[in-house]
Order: C-alpha cells, then structure tokens, then sequence
C-alpha cells in the first residue's frame, strides 16, 4: 500500500494532464470501446428452462472401456445480475450469472454455472487509476465462449479462467488482475500489475493448477488515432496431483489504432519463453531391472522452450452492441486433463441489446492446442453458440439458448468427440429492456 501512495503523490505533482483516451490497450486487458458515459441499470432476473444436452461425461469409463458419452433431459433454474455504475472517482461494473439443473440422469444434478465477473476502476489522482479486474466461476460443465459483456471495463479472454475443459466436473476457479496506471504526459504512460489465479477440480484423477506472475507496460501515443508501445510479463505455474512447475517470461511489442469512431484494432507481438520441470517415469533397461526387481523409475524432465506469443482483436460497435474477432497463440496452464499447453485461438462474437423487444448473442471459437507438461500431444476443437431473448409480456421474456462444441486430436482418439446443448425457456426481470444472457 506505501508503494501505491508514493506512486500515486509522484504523479499528483506532475503538470495538469488529460488521462489516456486512446483506443483500447488489448496488452491493458481493456474491453474494446470505453464504456458509455450514462449508467446501465443493475438488473436482476430469473428464469426456468427446459435443456436437452448430449455429450456429458464424468471422469469416469463406461463397460467396453471408453469414455463416458450421455445425454439426458433436464430442468435448470438461472439467476444473476448485471450492471454499471460511475461514481466521481470511481467506476464498478458487475456481471454474474448462476443456475441450478436437474437432469433425468441424476448423476448430474447440479452440473451448472455460477459466474462472477468484476472490473473495478479507481482514481487515486488526477494522473494515477487503480484497477482490478477479476473473474470467478464455479460449474459442472463448462461451455464458455468469448464475449464482451456490456458491463464490464475488461476482456474475459485476457483473464485465466479455463474455458476448454473435457470432463464435466465439478471445477472453482479465481482469476484477478490488478494494475495501476500513472499517466506521465499526455502521450506517455505506464503500467504495473499481477496476476493471480487458482483452480481446483473435485475428481482426484484431473489437476488443479495455481499461477502467479507480474505484469508491465509503458505506451506512447503517437496520433490522435494509435498508440504503441512495449510489454514484459511472467508468470509462474505448478499443478495439484503431481510435480511440475512452469516458469514463462513474455516481452513483446504493442499496437492499437482507432480505424473510425465505431472501429478499434488491438495487437501485441513478442515471444515466451518457458521452462517445463516434471518428473516422469522412464523404463529401465531389462538387464538393470533384472537385478533391483523394478521396470520403471521416476525422473525430473527439464525442457526449455520458445513460442511465439502473439494477440490482435477487431472490435466494431454498432447501435446497441458490440461485433469483434480475434487470435492468438501463446502459453496457457492446459484444462486439468493436459497440463501446460501452447495454443492457437481464433474466433468471434457479436452482443446485441434491443430497447424493446430482443437481445442476441452470439459467438464462435477454434482452438488447436499442443500439451508440453505431463504428455505431450496435440488436442483442440471448435464451439459455437448462440443465445436470444425477447420479451412476451411484461417482465417476462423468452429466452433460447444453443451450444455446441467438438473435441478434437489427432493424438488421442477418445478425446474426439461432440457436445452440444439446447434451452428454452422464460426469464423473469424488472423493466422492458430484454434481459442480457452473456
């Protein structure tokens, strides 16, 4: 806390300069436009559906062997809140949204979502803003896929929350990101932050994981319309279940450019480079074997490694909502199933809010991952989906919703498999703006 008076007195007694407002920082974690100067109304809501969803498997074979592959019928109850509110100094958006199901096959009761996101920004001088950006998630089954919530200040795909698991089982996850950001002139300005997160799996059989690392960023804006600038990060990984650690340090290269007033592009550039240690088990050679009575032994693997790491988003805000693209490629701690991974993302989304009658949101990802840490192999797939709602009376809206994802590797031939769900039903919430399903 001394660290962050003193910074924030060094820059009080700077000159009186403007705050950065350029186009979005992807390397900051910041969404892609800045929110709008008037509130969005905290709504809560509720809602009850019917769900038919296929592909659910506990960690758990089934009688010739292989994974398991359900479907069932289902009932889910939803509920959650949403909003944005500015006060002089300081800014809260909130977006969280949980449910309870019961399915036919009472094995996987409760397999739902308990989402929790939070970007809180405050002003601690004309020139200093401390922010936390932070996610939670508690579910059974996970089907996450890009968006840009309204109501939030940050990107959810810059956070560390899983989004790929295979195994539908009961997982909690924390991710936050702190920062401060000291405005030194009105082109120039620097960021410090860590990261943090922690995950734990209930089956014995999947890892957890925990990180934490630090974050920094200086950025020069060279027009009205683009900043540039340089980023150096490092975080620091280890699993539950069994010894392995990761060590990764990234430096790179910034760009962001406003292309019209509804048009925003962000890229980062650079390289990671990491360090994988694990102990693995070796085969011993027969002759030795022979005489301590033992086939295998345990080992530590040391492996260094190069990637590239690589960021770029395409936001465009149309009336009432948000389209954008994105990739990426770099380092991530694996979905508890494969450990540290190198991965290629791509995908996009588009969030719409009607003032009277609808609200959409859709989106879809490609993901083609190779683990580096406890195995090594290639694993990935795609998903899509789609959510609507539109009002039918009122305070009631209809609400739909489909996902659908497919598992793929070249390498692992269980792991190919499809998943995909369907809701419908209605939602309860106070006023006439269809309520927000992302």
């Amino acid at each position: 806390m001394n660290f962050v008076r003193v910074i924030a007195a060094l820059a009080s007694i700077s000159p009186l300069l403007a705050q950065y407002g350029g186009p979005a920082i992807l390397a900051r974690g910041q969404s892609p436009a800045a929110m709008e100067a008037t509130q969005i109304d905290f709504r809560p809501f509720a809602s009850v559906t019917g769900s038919y969803t296929a592909g659910l498997n506990g960690v758990s074979v089934g009688a010739n062997g292989a994974p398991v592959d359900d479907a069932s019928f289902g009932v889910m109850l939803g509920f959650g809140v949403s909003g944005f509110h500015s006060w002089k100094h300081t800014r809260l958006g909130l977006n969280y949204f949980g449910s309870f199901s019961h399915y036919a096959k009472s094995f996987y009761d409760g397999v739902s979502s308990q989402s929790f996101q939070l970007s809180l920004t405050h002003q601690l001088s004309r020139h200093a803003v401390l922010s936390l950006n932070g996610s939670a998630v508690l579910y059974g089954s996970n089907r996450a896929s890009p968006s840009l919530p309204q109501t939030l200040e940050f990107d959810p795909a810059t956070t560390y929350v899983p989004t790929n698991d295979f195994f539908d089982n009961r997982t909690f996850s924390l991710s936050a990101q702190p920062s401060l950001a000291i405005q030194l002139s009105r082109r120039l300005s620097f960021v410090v932050g860590g990261d943090g997160f922690l995950t734990r799996r209930r089956s014995s059989a999947l890892f957890g994981a925990k990180g934490i690392g630090a974050h920094g960023d200086i950025q020069y804006r060279a027009s009205r319309n683009s900043t540039v600038g340089a980023m150096y990060s490092f975080i620091h990984y280890s699993f539950t279940g069994i010894y392995g650690t990761t060590d990764a340090h990234t430096v790179g290269g910034t760009y962001s450019r406003i292309l019209s007033r509804s048009t925003q592009f962000s890229a980062t550039a650079g390289i990671s480079r990491y360090e994988n240690i694990f102990v693995v088990t070796v085969p011993i050679d027969p002759a030795i074997a022979a005489v301590i009575g033992i086939s295998f032994a345990q080992r530590v693997s040391y492996q260094p490694n190069i990637t590239p790491n690589l960021n770029a988003r395409l936001s465009k805000t149309v009336p009432r909502g948000t389209l954008f693209l994105h990739a990426s490629h770099g380092i991530n701690p694996g979905n508890g199933l494969f450990l540290t991974s190198t991965s290629t993302n791509a995908g996009g989304g588009y969030n719409y809010t009607g003032l009277r009658h609808w609200s959409i949101s859709a989106g879809a990802n490609y993901n083609n991952s190779t683990s580096q840490g406890n195995v090594v192999g290639q694993y990935g797939g795609y998903s899509a989906n789609l959510s609507a709602s539109r009002q039918v009376a009122p305070m009631t809206h209809g609400v739909f919703s489909f996902d659908v994802r497919k598992y793929d590797s070249a390498d692992f031939k269980n792991y190919n498999k499809w998943s995909y769900s369907v809701n419908l039903g209605l939602s309860f919430t106070p006023g006439d703006i269809p309520v927000r399903l992302w």
